[in-house]
C-alpha cells in the first residue's frame, strides 16, 4: 500500500465525510453532544460537507490517499487550523468566511429542520471550557497549530496513516518553531499514541452538563530542533 498525505479537494469531500462519520461513531464527545435518539447522518453530512469546504481555503485540510490502488481511496482525514496570534484581528477575508460558513449551517437547520440531534447548549459548554483551557495553557504569542479533526478508516487503523496526516504538519510546525495542540476524548490509547508523537497532556478539561460528564485531554507539541 502506497499511501501519499494531499490538501483536500472537492471530489474527496464525500470520501473525507465517510471516514470522518465511521472514526467518530463511537467518539466519547460525539456521544456527548449528539443526543443517538434525534441524531440525523444527512444533517451530520451537510455539516461537515460546508465544514470542508470552509477548510478548503481556510485551514490545512488534508487527505490520506491509497496511490496503490486503481481509484485512490480516501484512508485519513486531518484539518488543522494554522497558528494565528491572539492579539491579532481576524482578517476581513477570515471573517467573511466565517460568516459564509454560519450561513450554510443555517440553511442546513432550515433543510433538516434542526441541528440533527446535536446538544447545541453541551456544544457551547465545550467551548467555553475550551476557551478557559487554552487561556491557561497558551503561552505562546504567535498562536499554535491546532488539530481540529484527524480520523483514520477502521481498515487503515494501526497502518501509519495517522502519523503520516501528523507528520505533514508537525513537520511544518518545526521548520517554524511553532507550537501545537490537540484534544481528545478518549484517553486509551489516544493520549499514548499522541505521547509518541512529541506531544504532552497540559490539563484534563470536563464538560459538564447535570449529571453527564465528557473528559478531553488537552496536550501540547513543542518544536523539535535539529
Amino acid at each position: 500500500m502506497a499511501v501519499e498525505v494531499v490538501s483536500l479537494t472537492e471530489a474527496d469531500i464525500p470520501g473525507a465525510i465517510q471516514v470522518i462519520q465511521q472514526a467518530f461513531a463511537d467518539d466519547p464527545y460525539f456521544k456527548w453532544v449528539f443526543d443517538a435518539r434525534s441524531f440525523n447522518t444527512q444533517r451530520n453530512y451537510g455539516s461537515l460537507a460546508a465544514r470542508c469546504r470552509w477548510g478548503i481555503n481556510n485551514a490545512i485540510f488534508q487527505v490520506a490517499k491509497d496511490t496503490s490502488a486503481a481509484s485512490p481511496a480516501i484512508l485519513g482525514v486531518s484539518c488543522w487550523l494554522a497558528p494565528h496570534p491572539p492579539t491579532q484581528p481576524a482578517s476581513w477575508y477570515s471573517w467573511y468566511q466565517s460568516w459564509v460558513l454560519s450561513f450554510q449551517q443555517l440553511f442546513n437547520n432550515i433543510r433538516y429542520r434542526g441541528h440533527g440531534g446535536l446538544r447545541t447548549h453541551r456544544y457551547w459548554i465545550w467551548k467555553e471550557r475550551q476557551q478557559e483551557a487554552q487561556a491557561q495553557i497558551w503561552d505562546d504569542p504567535r498562536g499554535y497549530y491546532f488539530c481540529n479533526i484527524v480520523a483514520v478508516s477502521p481498515e487503515a487503523q494501526g497502518k501509519g496513516v495517522g502519523r503520516m496526516l501528523f507528520e505533514a504538519v508537525t513537520k511544518r510546525a518545526d521548520a517554524e518553531g511553532v507550537k501545537c495542540y490537540l484534544e481528545s476524548s478518549k484517553s486509551v490509547p489516544n493520549v499514548q499514541i499522541y505521547e509518541r508523537m512529541g506531544f504532552e497532556m497540559r490539563k484534563e478539561m470536563e464538560c459538564r452538563d447535570g449529571e453527564d460528564a465528557c473528559m478531553l485531554y488537552c496536550m501540547v507539541r513543542n518544536p523539535k530542533t535539529e
